[in-house]
C-alpha cells in the first residue's frame, strides 16, 4: 500500500497508509482524541471521520470545542434527525433537502396537510428520542445508477431529481442515521447521541417552492436552531424574542411612520411621522457633510443606456437596473403607447447607484490638480430590481436614497482621503449612538485589473489610513472589488446583531471608461482616482436600524412626536394649548391631546407610539404654570415649571452636531 505525509498544524509530519481514515489519524494520535474527535479539516475541505484521505494532505481534527466545525456538524445532523422524525411519524411524506443556515437549519417536505405547531411539539419530541438512540451514522459511496434505483424504489422522486443535479465528478455519498437514509455531501457526527438533545428548537413552517421555481411544487419548510448547549439555546431565543419586539416593520405601524404595499413592490410610502425622521437625519447629515468638505450635487435619476455601456454597468449589472424605454417621436398628443415607434425608441435605466454621474459633473470644466480633493456628494435617489423575496420592509426595498459621495483625487492623497473619511465616519456613529464598529478590509481579488504595483500601492495606503487614525480591522483576502481594495463598516446593535453600513473603495476603472482627467503640475493630463464612499449606506435601511437599535424610542431630536401635552381635565384645555405654542416657540415638535379620554389612557396610547415626553396638566397645574412630566420608559412622573422643562426640552431636541 502506498504511502502519503499528513502535515499537522503543529508543522509535524507523520507518514501512514493511503486511505485512512480522519477517525483512524484522531486514534493514532491518542485513545481520548479518538474518542472526542467530531470531524476534521483536510487541505482546508470539511471531512468526514470516515471518508478516506488517499494523498499528502494538511489535516486538523476537531471536537465539540471547535465552534464552527461543531456547530455546522450539529446543524447538519438535526436536519437529517428532524426528516427522520417526520417520516417515522408519517411515512407518506416525502423529503428533499435540507441545508444548515444562520443559527440552524431548514428542510422541505412534500406533505398533503399543513404542518401545525401541536405538529412541532410531536416531531420534537420524536428527535428526542432519535437522539437518545444514539443510532450509528455512516456512509457509503454508490454509482449513480444505483442511488437512482434506491429512490426510485422507495419513493422518493425529489432525490431523483437531485441525484441528476449532482457534478459527475462528484462522489454520490450516502447516508444513514440509524435505519433511516438520506443523499448528502456530508459531513456528518458519529451517532445521533453526539447532538446535545436540550439544544435545538423548531421554530416556524413556512411555504417554499421547490428549488425556488414558482412553477414548481409549493412545499412545507420547517426551520429549526441548534446550539451546543440550553445556555446558548435560551439566550438566541431570547434574542429573537427581543427582536421580534424591535422589528422596524412593527414598530412603523405602532408609530405611524411609513406603510408598504402592492402597487409598489419594495418601495416605501412615507408618512408625516416617519418623514420627519428622515429629513431630521438628512438635515443632519447634510450639516456634516458641508462642514467635511463636500459639496452637495444632485443628478437625474432617468439616464441614458448609452452612459450605463460605458461606464460597465450595463453589461455587468443590467439584471439590476429598471429599464425605461420612451418613444421619442411622440407629440405629446398621441399616448397610445401601443402607437410607439420601435425607429424611435430611447432606451433608458432608472440609475441603481450615482457614481457615473458624478464623473459627468467633474468632467465639465477642465480640472487641475489644485481642485484636487474635490469631494462630491449626493441623496441620491436610486432604484435597483431586488427579488420580491429578499424584500425586507424598509431594510431591503428596490427604491432607496443613499448618503452617496465620491472623492476625486491624486493616487498620494488616497491615504490622506481615507484617514479623514474614517474620523469623520467614527464622529458620525458616536454622535448616532453607535460608539463601536468594524472595520473590514477586502484586498485583491483572484480577478482584477491594473498592476500589481498600483495594488500594493493602494492597498498600503488603506492600511497605513486605519493605523494612522488607531483602529483595528479584520483582513478579507481576495473580497475587494474588480478594481480596488475597499473598507466596509460594520455597526453591533443593542442585541448583538451586525449591519454594515459604510463604505470606502478606491476606483482607478470608472474615471478611466468615463474619461475624466485633470491637469497635472507637469501640464499633462491625468487620470484622478475615484473613491466610493457612503456613511449611513442607504437612508431607508439605517432609518430601519435606528428603529430597531431604540425599540422605537429614538432620541428626542430624532422623535417624529416629540412631545404630547395632554389635558387631565376639559378645564386645562387652554394651559395645555398655551404650553403647546411655548414648546413650538422653542423649536420642539408639540401637540396637545384634548380628548375626553382618562389621562391612563392617553399617557398609554402615546407609549405605545413612542412619544418621549407626556405633559399632563390638571386644575392644579394651571395655578403653578407647571407640567407634570413623564418620560417614555419610566413610571414615576416629575412637577416642573414651564420655563424647566422648555429648556430641558430644547436641549435634548437639538441634533447632536448644533449642541
Amino acid at each position: 500500500m502506498s504511502q502519503i505525509t499528513l502535515t499537522f498544524p503543529d508543522g509535524n509530519q507523520r507518514q501512514v497508509d493511503a486511505g485512512i481514515t480522519p477517525a483512524q489519524v484522531a486514534s493514532d494520535i491518542s485513545t481520548s482524541l479518538g474518542k472526542k474527535a467530531i470531524s476534521a479539516t483536510v487541505n482546508g475541505a470539511h471531512y468526514d471521520l470516515q471518508w478516506p484521505i488517499e494523498g499528502d494532505a494538511e489535516i486538523a481534527i476537531h471536537t465539540m470545542q471547535d465552534d464552527e466545525q461543531a456547530l455546522e456538524l450539529i446543524r447538519h445532523d438535526l436536519a437529517h434527525i428532524m426528516a427522520r422524525a417526520v417520516q417515522e411519524i408519517w411515512p407518506d411524506v416525502k423529503v428533499t433537502i435540507g441545508p444548515v443556515r444562520d443559527h440552524g437549519w431548514f428542510y422541505d417536505f412534500d406533505r398533503a396537510e399543513p404542518f401545525t405547531p401541536e405538529d412541532l411539539g410531536q416531531i420534537e419530541a420524536k428527535m428526542k428520542e432519535i437522539i437518545n438512540a444514539r443510532d450509528t451514522v455512516r456512509t457509503e459511496v454508490w454509482d449513480r445508477a444505483r442511488a437512482r434505483k434506491h429512490y426510485e424504489d422507495t419513493g422518493e422522486p425529489y432525490k431523483v431529481e437531485l441525484l441528476d443535479r449532482i457534478p459527475g465528478d462528484e462522489p454520490i455519498r450516502m447516508y444513514w442515521h440509524g435505519d433511516w437514509q438520506d443523499l448528502c455531501r456530508g459531513p456528518h457526527l458519529q451517532h445521533t447521541g453526539q447532538v446535545p438533545a436540550d439544544g435545538f428548537k423548531l421554530t416556524h413552517v413556512a411555504g417554499a417552492y421547490w428549488l425556488g421555481d414558482n412553477t414548481r411544487p409549493m412545499l412545507q419548510r420547517i426551520y429549526g436552531v441548534a446550539f451546543k448547549d440550553r445556555k446558548a439555546l435560551k439566550a438566541h431565543l431570547l434574542m429573537i424574542e427581543e427582536a421580534e419586539k424591535r422589528d422596524h416593520r412593527k414598530l412603523g405601524r405602532e408609530m405611524d411612520l411609513f406603510h408598504m404595499q402592492e402597487e409598489a413592490p419594495g418601495q416605501v410610502f412615507w408618512h408625516p411621522n416617519g418623514w420627519t425622521i428622515y429629513t431630521e437625519l438628512q438635515d443632519y447629515m447634510r450639516r456634516k457633510q458641508r462642514k467635511g468638505g463636500y459639496n452637495e450635487v444632485n443628478t437625474p435619476q432617468v439616464v441614458d443606456r448609452k452612459l450605463w455601456e460605458a461606464s460597465g454597468h450595463w453589461e455587468k449589472y443590467q439584471h439590476h437596473m429598471f429599464i425605461v424605454e420612451v418613444d421619442e417621436s411622440r407629440d405629446g398628443e398621441n399616448d397610445d403607447a401601443a402607437a410607439k415607434n420601435r425607429d424611435h425608441t430611447r432606451i433608458n435605466a432608472l440609475k441603481p447607484m450615482n457614481c457615473p454621474c458624478h464623473v459627468q459633473v467633474f468632467n465639465q470644466g477642465l480640472k487641475s490638480y489644485r481642485d484636487l480633493p474635490l469631494r462630491l456628494a449626493e441623496f441620491g435617489s436610486c432604484a435597483r430590481f431586488e427579488p420580491s423575496g429578499a424584500l425586507h420592509g424598509i431594510m431591503r426595498v428596490r427604491g432607496f436614497t443613499q448618503d452617496d459621495g465620491h472623492i476625486f483625487c491624486t493616487e498620494d492623497q488616497i491615504q490622506t482621503e481615507c484617514a479623514r473619511f474614517i474620523d469623520f465616519l467614527a464622529n458620525i456613529y458616536a454622535e448616532l449612538g453607535f460608539e463601536k464598529f468594524e472595520i473590514k478590509f477586502a484586498t485583491r481579488p483572484e480577478k482584477r485589473v491594473g498592476t500589481e504595483e498600483s495594488w500594493d500601492y493602494v492597498e498600503n495606503a488603506l492600511e497605513n489610513a486605519i493605523k494612522a487614525v488607531g483602529r483595528d480591522y479584520t483582513l478579507e483576502p481576495g473580497d475587494g472589488a474588480f478594481y480596488g481594495p475597499k473598507l466596509d463598516f460594520y455597526l453591533t446593535d443593542a442585541i448583538g446583531r451586525v449591519w454594515q453600513c459604510g463604505t470606502f473603495q478606491v476606483d482607478p476603472n470608472l474615471p478611466e471608461r468615463l474619461g475624466a482627467s485633470y491637469i497635472a503640475p507637469d501640464g499633462e493630463k491625468h487620470r484622478p482616482y475615484m473613491l466610493h464612499r457612503a456613511t449611513l449606506g442607504s437612508f431607508e435601511r439605517f432609518i430601519g436600524i435606528l428603529i430597531e437599535e431604540h425599540a422605537g424610542k429614538l432620541p428626542v431630536w430624532l422623535a417624529p412626536r416629540q412631545v404630547v401635552v395632554a389635558a387631565i381635565v376639559s378645564d386645562a384645555d387652554d394651559y395645555c394649548l398655551e404650553v403647546v405654542e411655548a414648546l413650538k416657540a422653542a423649536g420642539i415638535r408639540a401637540e396637545a391631546d384634548l380628548r375626553n379620554e382618562k389621562i391612563n389612557y392617553k399617557v398609554r396610547e402615546h407609549s405605545v407610539g413612542k412619544v418621549p415626553y407626556i405633559l399632563a396638566c390638571g386644575m392644579k397645574e394651571v395655578e403653578d404654570r407647571t407640567v407634570s412630566t413623564r418620560r417614555l420608559g419610566e413610571k414615576q412622573t416629575k412637577v416642573q415649571s414651564l420655563d424647566e422643562i422648555i429648556a430641558q426640552l430644547k436641549g435634548e431636541a437639538t441634533p447632536p452636531d448644533l449642541r
